[in-house]
């Protein structure tokens, strides 16, 4: 199936690193990071499926382990990771819950892990989280935009740090087809799936940072203080960036792409 995704950084750097976005995101959310960190790492950033570029079929696996799998393949097939190599991942939001199931299954192949506003401990969706649902299944285009600005710009610390574009890209890919269907899907087994204990207990020796605004409306901090808890036995650093919502890399991206750069070196 048609995968969009970048690589940078790949013939002179063995360090591999995999950028994993989030709910209704594309690759385009993490801006120039992943470009800026191939002076030190060989970087991939990918559209999942249902998402961005990617291909939408009607039938994916728009579950965990359905993403979980998507990586797995789409690093041995694509970029052709070998059984012997290792990868670190960041991943946000969605993109976080997946980056933690994948290596879940498959340890030997995690270096570092990055959390970034991570869900993956939500018991429900929080408030804003079900006005996200709403506005991407609106079908009226002048509602679709207001409702898709108004809670686009809340995922902010202030609405003024959202690029105007960011609203244009996610018009533009959620009325393509498949779109609406594997947003919800996506939507739904992340927000009523959780990460068990036990999977937990299989990664408490991954390095693992976490990253969180201290004013995420959509996932908020105190699901922080929750990875924390159930990653307390592994070498876990967290960053609680002030006055910044549940985009950091965006908000605060100099800081963010400092602290990426020397917890993966």
């Amino acid at each position: 199936m048609p995968i969009k995704y970048t690589e940078y950084g790949k013939n002179t750097n063995n360090k591999h690193v995999l950028f994993v976005h989030g709910l209704g995101a594309s690759s385009l959310a993490w801006r120039d990071i992943p470009a800026a960190l191939s002076n030190y790492f060989h970087t991939i950033n990918v559209d999942l499926i249902g998402f961005g570029e990617s291909d939408m079929p009607v039938e994916g696996d728009y579950t965990i382990k359905g993403f979980s799998k998507f990586i797995a393949n789409f690093l041995k097939e694509e970029i052709k990771i070998g059984e012997n190599e290792k990868i670190s991942i960041v991943g946000h939001s969605l993109g976080g819950y997946i980056a933690a199931q994948f290596a879940i299954e498959n340890r030997r192949t995690i270096e570092k892990i990055v959390l970034i506003d991570s869900s993956g401990l939500l018991e429900k969706p929080t408030p804003l989280l079900e006005q996200y649902l709403d506005a991407a299944m609106e079908m009226e285009p002048v509602l679709r935009y207001k409702k898709l600005k108004k809670v686009l710009g809340a995922i902010y610390a202030h609405p003024s740090f959202m690029p105007p574009i960011v609203v244009d890209k996610f018009v533009e890919t959620i009325i393509k087809e498949g779109a609406r269907n594997a947003f919800k899907r996506a939507y739904e087994n992340s927000t009523r799936t959780h990460i068990e204990l036990e999977g937990f207990q299989q990664i408490q020796d991954v390095p693992c940072l976490l990253i969180w605004g201290e004013k995420d409306s959509l996932i908020p901090i105190e699901y922080c203080e929750k990875f924390k808890q159930n990653l307390s036995g592994s070498e876990t650093q967290n960053l609680i960036i002030k006055d910044t919502g549940h985009a950091p890399f965006v908000e605060r991206t100099a800081l963010v792409y400092e602290k990426l750069r020397t917890f993966l070196s």
